[in-house]
């Protein structure tokens, strides 16, 4: 450890710098502690608009369903989050699938959306982030119920 405390926290923060940039994070928090008294708490997060896939509810199955030339494979069927039209959290919060209590939801199951349309909306650290389609589609399922609290890359609806 270096003679100034400060010069390896300084080095602290940007080591965790660099693992938000290569592993593609939006935010890191760690808090480490030196004593009863002593302790350091860092949050580093990238700013801007976040847009990444968002998972899908799921509808109940049709039988034309059943009978599908591209069916997903089994693997994607039983983790929604590998479903190849899933879209995912891109931050931990809480998702709202209405932009206030009481109010139509952005999108409902069999809803045609537009690339950049809103899907929902997820409350991190009191700020209300609209999270858009990453592509054109019809929503085929949505994963989560309004108000649930979500995970960074928990599948969120499916796009077909």
């Amino acid at each position: 450890m270096s003679d100034n405390p400060h010069e390896s926290d300084v080095a602290f923060i940007q080591a965790l710098a660099e693992l938000l940039r290569e592993n593609d994070l939006t935010e890191l928090r760690v808090k480490r502690e030196y004593g009863e008294a002593d302790s350091l708490d860092v949050r580093v997060s990238r700013g801007g608009p976040v847009a990444a896939p968002m998972p899908v509810y799921a509808r109940p199955a049709h039988e034309e369903d059943e009978v599908r030339p591209a069916a997903p494979s089994v693997e994607s069927l039983d983790d929604p989050s590998r479903h190849p039209g899933a879209v995912t959290s891109p931050m931990v919060g809480t998702a709202y699938l209405s932009p206030e209590p009481g109010a139509m939801a952005f999108v409902k199951p069999g809803d045609e959306v537009a690339e950049g349309q809103t899907l929902l909306i997820i409350e991190a650290m009191k700020t209300m982030n609209h999270i858009p389609s990453p592509r054109a589609g019809r929503v085929k399922s949505i994963l989560i119920e309004d108000g649930a609290p979500v995970e960074f890359s928990a599948p969120l609806m499916i796009l077909e």
